[in-house]
């Protein structure tokens, strides 16, 4: 079965990580199928059917995009609250298609990973700043899985931690995706 990996960076194109991360997913066409939300919905507004649809079709949904002011991009933020809807996603007998789905998401940070500890400059952690994600994906009873996160790339942005990023998302998502 596939992972259904969907991106969410507003402007791809001139991305260094992401670009990259889906560059070497699309090598794989067997293991996954990249869905880029603003390349497919590039006026902002989202067929809620054809995302319901697609998103029923996998069991293995990881969601990639770079985290900035402390959040995901507008884009993902209008996805959940169009697409996990009332009576699909949650709230009655026919909803909960998403329940027992295995959802994980793919962060780029631009900030070192010390920053984001207790004692660092943003006083929380990565993993408690997305527990919003957490908690949406428990309350549709989706199988939310622990985040991956690739740090420090606001200021450092060398071809080798570039690769470092790349071979340590691969080996992410396939571990991900045999599960």
């Amino acid at each position: 079965m596939k992972t259904l990996i969907v991106v969410i960076h507003p402007n791809l194109s001139s991305s260094v990580i992401n670009k990259r991360w889906v560059q070497e997913l699309q090598k794989h066409p067997d293991k996954y199928v990249v869905h880029n939300l603003y390349s497919t919905y590039p006026n902002g507004i989202i067929d809620i059917a054809r995302e319901q649809q697609l998103i029923e079709s996998f069991d293995k949904i990881i969601f990639q995009f770079p985290f900035y002011w402390f959040n995901c991009p507008p884009l993902f933020k209008q996805w959940l609250d169009e697409v996990l809807t009332y009576g699909w996603a949650y709230g009655s007998k026919s909803g909960y298609k998403v329940q027992n789905k295995k959802i994980g998401l793919a962060i780029t940070a631009g900030i070192d990973e010390e920053e984001y500890t207790t004692a660092g400059k943003y006083k929380y952690t990565l993993k408690e700043l997305t527990a919003p994600f957490e908690i949406t994906f428990a309350y549709v009873k989706a199988n939310y899985q622990p985040l991956f996160a690739y740090y420090g790339f606001e200021y450092n942005v060398q071809p080798e931690k570039i690769e470092k990023s790349v071979l340590a998302y691969l080996s992410y998502v396939a571990a991900f995706n045999e599960q």
